[in-house]
């Protein structure tokens, strides 16, 4: 993997860039080092970014993952909302990352379909699309759509349409051959009779997605996809993002939380950005990432509101389908925050899961970095 920009060659930067605002102005070039010298401004607070782990993880052939490519945006003046977006258009373009944008795992027709939504806390902007084909970067079409429309949501081939409109590339098929030869091998797991029985199908279908699991073939983090990206600007303005190619081998036109604004993203620009990656339909009964901000409006650390976020998921789940053989639930969600103070955090409803710890990144003036995420359970038995 190629590094990332290191402290020394952040130091570099030229702190004059912070003259720029933070509300507008040009990002800074791919490759050039962001400043982190005095990025406080007066009156202001220092700039962070939060998101899941694959925010920093991948890179699509540049110097930068996703939360450094924001970070240096940040530092340099560029619209919150806007460095975000160009922040997960790394991993929504890296065909590496199966989570998410082009070569995301498909549907369970073997089509990939792109949710994402975008909120902006100095504006009060919010947009999003749900079963976008075709659009490797659906962060930017929700953008547009809080942009350009008096909407909140477009969907299907009305949200392809728009994309269109705009001069979005639209291509007829998304996938890689790693995503379609992870599709086809699901596929040979399952009776394609099942769809005749839907209970049956279904079951055959998670039991599928566990044995690969079980058997390495499938990151436990991309078999619901995802990443999520809040961040605090230079003059403490808030934004976050959240894009997804969804549930791997979903039904088709089965949307999520992803692009449902206050479920899988929400901003209020007096409090905290949060959103969340993991099991949707999980998330989407409370509208979770609402729930987490209102707690830090009530005085709770971004941390405390989201271990109370996953309590109300562990309490909510009974389906016996949804429970291991312990009770608890079988599938993972992980909350990620920063409030207007500064304070971050990253939570899980497993510390570990299929074998693999979980762990959110981070970038501020100290740089880069993944850490453990605070688990509400330790690991599944």
């Amino acid at each position: 993997m190629e590094k990332g920009l290191d402290r020394r060659e952040l130091l570099k930067a030229v702190p004059a860039a912070l003259a720029v605002g933070a509300t507008g102005g040009a990002g800074a070039a791919r490759g050039q080092a962001p400043a982190i010298v005095g990025t406080r401004r007066a009156g202001g607070a220092r700039p962070v970014v939060v998101a899941s782990g694959n925010g920093h993880q991948f890179r699509d052939g540049g110097a930068r993952t996703a939360v450094e490519e924001t970070f240096a945006r940040l530092v340099a003046g560029e619209d919150p909302l806007a460095a975000a977006v160009a922040g997960v258009a790394i991993n929504e373009r890296d065909p590496d990352d199966t989570s998410v944008g082009y070569g995301g795992l498909p549907n369970a027709e073997g089509v990939v379909q792109l949710d994402a939504a975008v909120m902006h806390g100095g504006s009060g902007r919010a947009g999003a699309v749900a079963c976008l084909e075709g659009v490797r970067t659906p962060a930017a079409v929700a953008q547009a759509v809080a942009d350009r429309t008096d909407h909140h949501l477009l969907v299907g081939s009305g949200a392809q349409a728009f994309a269109r409109q705009l001069g979005f590339r639209v291509e007829d098929d998304l996938n890689t051959e790693t995503s379609r030869q992870r599709w086809l091998e699901w596929k040979r797991r399952i009776d394609p009779e099942h769809w005749l029985d839907p209970e049956r199908q279904a079951a055959a279908a998670e039991r599928a997605r566990r044995e690969m699991l079980a058997a390495g073939r499938l990151d436990p983090e991309h078999a619901w996809g995802t990443i999520h990206l809040s961040v605090l600007s230079p003059a403490g303005v808030l934004a976050g993002v959240t894009t997804t190619s969804g549930l791997a081998w979903k039904i088709p036109g089965r949307v999520g939380d992803s692009p449902i604004l206050g479920a899988g993203v929400y901003v209020d620009g007096e409090v905290a950005a949060a959103g969340s990656t993991g099991r949707g339909e999980a998330n989407l009964v409370g509208l979770s990432s609402f729930l987490l901000v209102e707690e830090i409006r009530r005085g709770a650390h971004p941390k405390d509101a989201g271990i109370e976020a996953l309590r109300r998921i562990r309490a909510r789940t009974r389906e016996r389908r949804l429970l291991t053989p312990e009770g608890e639930p079988a599938f993972n969600v992980h909350f990620y925050a920063v409030d207007r103070a500064g304070r971050t955090a990253g939570v899980s409803l497993w510390q570990e899961y299929a074998g693999r710890p979980s762990r959110y990144a981070v970038c501020d003036e100290d740089g880069a970095r993944l850490q453990a995420t605070e688990g509400l359970l330790e690991r599944p038995a």
